[in-house]
């Protein structure tokens, strides 16, 4: 995986042990009061080409990398929202967002917030191996409060938000002034906090074109020998005027490396 072309508080706890007193409901008035814990199986994350759950593995040395570009850029710019897309399904956007997030967890300065919000073909909480019993499909229905869907997967300073099934009207969804609420209370909720947003692939419908100005910035995912120069093209028009941080050519064959 290569960088194709980047761009140029207090701490927040470990979810589990986080808590705060509830100031309302609804999605006009969120809380943290406690955040569900869920052990993540190893065998399921290689499974589904989740690396950097270890940061001792050198496997996950491509996402350091990466993280390492990308927080520079945003901590440049004061950004804390990241969205990540791609041209066309099957680019591994969504495995690229959760290694992303787990490798920004790592840092001994920030917590990283995962929200699906694919809201057509949500993965992320299929390919974690998460049980979803809430998610945002009870939020946003207004029958869960946000401590209810938020999960920590066992790894500090990591925390998820999963969306369980596809939801309807998702470019409405994405529209409405709920949707806006909720991306500014998780932005602004923690200083040290950086929310990555795992949208759907750029051409596949307006979704990306409606939500994308409420992020601080986009990351494309391309994926080697799947998107051609004209789907590339295409989405890099639709993503103008957005803070583009960098693209990510995925897929492709590793190059050997020494130090030396």
């Amino acid at each position: 995986m290569d960088i194709l072309k980047p761009d140029a508080d207090k701490a927040e706890q470990p979810a589990s042990s986080k808590a705060m007193t509830p100031t309302g409901s609804g999605l006009n008035a969120l809380s943290y009061v406690q955040t569900r814990v869920v052990p993540l199986r190893y065998d399921h994350l290689e499974r589904n080409r989740i690396v950097a759950y270890n940061k001792n593995s050198n496997m996950g040395g491509a996402f350091d990398l990466l993280r390492t570009q990308v927080l520079k850029a945003m901590d440049e710019n004061g950004w804390r929202t990241l969205a990540i897309t791609s041209p066309t399904p099957e680019a591994g956007k969504t495995v690229l967002a959760i290694n992303l997030a787990m490798s920004i967890a790592h840092h001994t300065t920030k917590t990283a917030l995962l929200v699906d919000f694919d809201l057509r073909r949500p993965k992320v909480g299929s390919c974690l191996g998460l049980s979803m019993e809430k998610s945002l499909n009870e939020l946003l229905s207004n029958q869960a409060e946000l401590h209810d869907v938020l999960v920590n997967p066992t790894l500090p300073r990591f925390v998820v938000l999963p969306t369980r099934e596809p939801i309807p009207l998702s470019t409405e969804v994405l529209s409405s002034p709920e949707v806006s609420n909720l991306i500014v209370d998780l932005r602004e909720r923690y200083d040290s906090r950086i929310v990555i947003f795992d949208l759907p692939p750029v051409l596949s419908s307006d979704d990306v074109i409606t939500v994308l100005p409420k992020f601080d910035c986009v990351l494309l995912v391309v994926a080697n020998g799947v998107n051609s120069n004209k789907e590339i093209e295409e989405s890099l028009h639709h993503l103008d005027g957005a803070n583009l941080i960098g693209t990510v050519l995925n897929k492709a064959e590793p190059q050997n490396r020494t130090y030396y």
